[in-house]
């Protein structure tokens, strides 16, 4: 006990756990395996990372998403944790190195994708390290039930064949039943303890409304909560694009978040949002991973999700700091036809499917039987146009694709450009002697980072250029240069899509779509629409339907839309002077910030209510806010 709370101090410098963390982090240590479900900002990362730094070894973190696997490996590293990943967009060499750091006790944590269990040379150093942990994030990927399922999940539990006394713990936000019954049996679980937080959030409101114009509707609502720090959910780049050009129109500036945005302005949208220069951002589901903002008051979505599992996870973004915030969803009378189109995009036919991988490997110029291990950078308007190809069902075939085991598919994750020496130093030296021209790029890498003969480095072009004294293409045509001669190893940066063949390519004719990753997902995806649907137009309390989805019981909410309109009797003055009293105990408060949270039906009986309270002397006005003085 006290060593978890010193490691918890230590590197994340909290002095106490969240709910069910402890327990999470204690089974774990006690080397038992785990079933954690815990909401969208509960806390999971951390309750496999203090048993992976607690016992020996390293930990080997399984997670679905690149972008989800650079942004809990920085934070690691900015605590001062050891932490690597090993992804599809890396060279041999690069992962060939990190897998030896893992083997030789360099690394706490090693990240890698569920694609990557399967290689040799995974396995080969798997067997050979001291394995504390082995954590499976997003393990809803792992269920064909599931909203994301990804059937490479299914070789993790091959992991025990090696090292079969090693734990595992598995780590999701949302699970049906049936998925979590699958999760347990798919990975083949031991006497699992499972912990499942309830999904409650009694900060929050989930309220729908059928308006005639969102966009007037979006525009309302901030002027109405102008300093209130929001995000707005869209569906497509389009939609986010439009919607915020929109609000400019109107005088309301927001950043925008997609993955098509470079990753130098992806970094200052979020720094704005961040520090509340720009306290609205409209996004894709893009925005959300590792985003910990605790004042978030509302979730507005412009557009809702194909499904209630996406949908809980981007509202539980709202209030983690346990204050009143709302979720807001949108919606027109012909909204749901439209969803339901966007599934049926989502699966073209079977045909199309096989045609893009043709068209795939033909402009990647693979022969059939090679290429297996391959990874190549693709333009998608290139390839449909070379091809004669429509852009959305090659997408959407390529996301199949993936799931059928056949290739991996990045969408837009920037990497930075990666080296590290391959000579010593009496070799550089010499280069350095009769090259003059690199003489100052390699004197400034052997400064900056003391390791780069042992390790790969991420190098800012930009940054170097300035120090060097030399243009960014100068360090480019200088860095080519000394791969050309053997000097070094790199990895160029790249913000496009890239895709890798998990095999050799196949015959047109052997090309086989399992039922599991068409057919049968078909069927679940329009089951999960009708979940979505019903949820959206049914009368019922918004809460205790989400609940009932995710396997939780609960009474009615008396917050959400519905609920608001079920109650027949007003608050009167005195009860509303009680609420405000109790609110202003936690801290002061503005007129709106009292509207926001009690509801805006009651402002006369607020304004009234202050003015009582402001005569008994129970509360005063400074700095623009109301202050109890009891």
């Amino acid at each position: 006990m006290k060593e978890i709370v010193n490691i918890l101090q230590r590197v994340w410098g909290f002095n106490s756990f969240r709910p069910l963390q402890e327990e999470i982090v204690e089974n774990a240590i006690n080397g038992k395996d785990t079933l954690a479900l815990l909401p969208t900002g509960g806390g999971k990362s951390i309750c496999f990372q203090v048993p992976g730094i607690a016992r020996e070894g390293v930990c080997i973190v399984v997670s679905p998403l690149i972008a989800l696997m650079q942004d809990q490996v920085e934070q690691l590293e900015r605590r001062g944790v050891r932490a690597k990943a090993i992804t599809s967009l890396m060279s041999h060499r690069e992962i060939d190195l990190k897998l030896d750091q893992a083997r030789f006790g360099g690394l706490d944590f090693l990240y890698t994708s569920p694609e990557r269990l399967k290689s040799r040379i995974f396995i080969e150093r798997f067997k050979l390290m001291q394995v504390s942990l082995i954590v499976i994030d997003e393990a809803h990927c792992i269920s064909e039930w599931g909203h994301d399922f990804r059937p490479p999940y299914r070789e993790i539990a091959k992991l025990r064949t090696y090292q079969p006394n090693v734990p595992m713990m598995a780590v999701t936000a949302t699970a049906t039943q049936e998925v979590k019954e699958d999760i347990i049996a798919q990975l083949q679980l031991k006497n699992p303890t499972v912990f499942e937080a309830s999904f409650t959030r009694d900060n929050l409101s989930y309220e729908v409304y059928e308006v005639q114009n969102k966009e007037n509707a979006v525009v309302k609502w901030i002027q109405k909560f102008p300093d209130f720090c929001g995000i707005i959910y869209c569906q497509t780049r389009k939609s986010v694009k439009e919607l915020a050009n929109q609000l400019a129109l109107n005088g309301i500036q927001t950043g925008i978040y997609h993955g098509g945005l470079d990753a130098k302005t992806r970094n200052e949208m979020m720094e704005n949002w961040l520090t509340n220069l720009v306290p609205i951002m409209v996004a894709t589901n893009a925005f959300g991973m590792g985003i910990d903002k605790p004042d978030v008051r509302y979730v507005l979505h412009y557009e809702f999700p194909n499904n209630l599992e996406a949908y809980f996870q981007e509202a539980g973004r709202a209030g983690r700091d346990g204050k009143s915030s709302r979720t807001l969803v949108l919606t027109k009378s012909d909204d749901m036809e439209k969803h339901k189109t966007l599934i049926e995009q989502q699966f073209p036919p079977l045909e199309t499917i096989k045609s893009t991988y043709r068209a795939l490997c033909n402009y990647l110029h693979l022969a059939i039987g090679s290429g297996e291990g391959e990874t190549f950078p693709i333009q998608l308007n290139a390839l449909c146009s070379t091809f004669r190809l429509e852009l959305i069902p090659t997408f959407q075939s390529l996301k199949i694709l993936e799931m059928n085991g056949d290739i991996l598919f990045s969408e837009s994750v920037f990497t930075p450009t990666k080296l590290k020496f391959l000579v010593g130093n009496t070799t550089l030296y010499s280069f350095q002697i009769k090259y003059e021209r690199v003489s100052k790029m390699i004197a400034f890498l052997t400064r900056s980072y003391p390791g780069i003969f042992d390790y790969y480095f991420a190098i800012d072009e930009d940054f170097m250029a300035k120090k060097i004294g030399v243009s960014e293409s100068e360090v480019m045509k200088q860095l080519e240069f000394l791969e050309k001669n053997g000097i070094i190893d790199i990895s160029w940066k790249s913000d496009a899509p890239k895709v890798t063949f998990l095999h050799e390519r196949l015959p047109d004719d052997h090309m086989r779509l399992t039922d599991e990753v068409y057919r049968n997902r078909k069927e679940r995806a329009f089951n999960r629409y009708e979940q979505a649907r019903n949820y959206i137009t049914g009368k019922h309390c918004r809460e205790q339907y989400l609940l009932a989805y995710f396997g939780q019981q609960s009474f009615s909410c008396g917050r959400c839309d519905y609920c608001k309109t079920q109650r027949k009797e007003q608050k009167t003055m005195l009860e509303i002077a009680s609420i405000i009293v109790f609110q202003l105990k936690s801290s002061p408060k503005t007129l709106t910030e009292l509207e926001h949270q009690i509801g805006e039906q009651y402002l006369p009986e607020i304004k009234q209510a202050l003015q009582h309270l402001l005569l008994e002397e129970k509360i005063r006005f400074e700095n623009g806010g109301y202050v109890f003085i009891g």
